[in-house]
């Protein structure tokens, strides 16, 4: 298999990096260090890589001198099961070279699926794991019988923290209702917190019943063990892994994130969840 994907990278000018998070590193582990220096990297990983808690681009730009010029990401909010259905998607292409990412975007254009544009590639990618861990605590208070009412104000408190966070690692345009100009469409604001790749995207993993974060967050809350549920689900659900590495990686951050905090010490801690939401409970405002 090895060969394979070197002969593939070898072959190619742009990479497509789907593989879930927790086995990334695997796949690359025999792929040449000089092989990808000079190729465009499009990531769809929704995770921190493991054991390095950092970010795909980091951990790329570190083993195989992959540059940011030469990174970029697609992302949400964006259901594969929805996209087969032909149901109108919204996909965001992100990099800092955003003449490439538009051009990328291209390649993934139809009837039925949007590209957006953003050059945030450090922020895009932070909501991306983050919305995944406060995806699965909303399956956690679905499985716990809580209501509609507050899953409603877990939410927008999730958003809150997540915006934190991101404000946190230096991202500038977390505001909402607020726009500094057009953008280049006519008709179309600027990017702000409010744009689909943020809190569309935490919208969309926490309520949707096609959501493998929200589904595996639900059987924990119903009191299956984690092993369990990965046996029972059969599907990788990134906020699992996510929880620990924002667990880590917070603290040289030093953001205020205890809904966070709370879903991994559920995950990894063995807190019962009842006990743990009790705590939760008590942050919401």
């Amino acid at each position: 298999m090895q060969n394979d994907v070197q002969a593939v990278i070898d072959a190619s000018d742009l990479i497509v990096m789907a593989v879930p998070s927790a086995y990334i590193e695997g796949v690359l582990e025999a792929v040449q260090t000089d092989s990808l220096s000079n190729k465009k990297i499009l990531s769809a990983i929704k995770g921190l890589i493991p054991g390095h808690d950092v970010l795909l681009n980091d951990y790329l730009r570190n083993r195989f001198g992959v540059t940011l010029q030469n990174y970029f990401a697609v992302l949400g909010p964006c259901h594969a099961e929805e996209v087969a259905a032909e149901k109108l998607s919204y996909l965001t292409f992100s990099g800092v070279d955003e003449e490439t990412a538009e051009t990328i975007s291209q390649y993934f254009k139809a009837p039925y699926i949007n590209t957006v544009v953003n050059p945030d590639i450090m922020g895009v990618q932070y909501a991306a794991v983050l919305k995944n861990i406060y995806a699965l605590g909303a399956g956690i208070a679905h499985g716990l019988e809580y209501g509609d009412n507050f899953l409603s104000v877990y939410i927008a408190n999730a958003a809150d923290e997540m915006a934190g966070f991101l404000r946190k690692v230096g991202v500038k345009h977390i505001v909402v209702g607020e726009h500094e100009k057009a953008a280049a469409y006519p008709k179309k604001k600027d990017m702000n917190y409010a744009a689909s790749v943020y809190l569309g995207d935490l919208l969309v993993t926490c309520y949707s019943l096609h959501s493998r974060n929200r589904t595996f967050g639900n059987m924990i809350g119903k009191g299956y063990n984690v092993k369990a549920t990965q046996l029972e689900m059969n599907m990788v659900a990134e906020g699992y892994y996510a929880a620990r590495c924002i667990y880590n990686l917070n603290k040289s951050i030093g953001a205020d994130i205890p809904i966070a905090e709370t879903i991994y010490k559920i995950l990894w801690e063995r807190q019962l969840p009842a006990e743990g939401f009790n705590e939760v409970e008590e942050v919401l405002v």
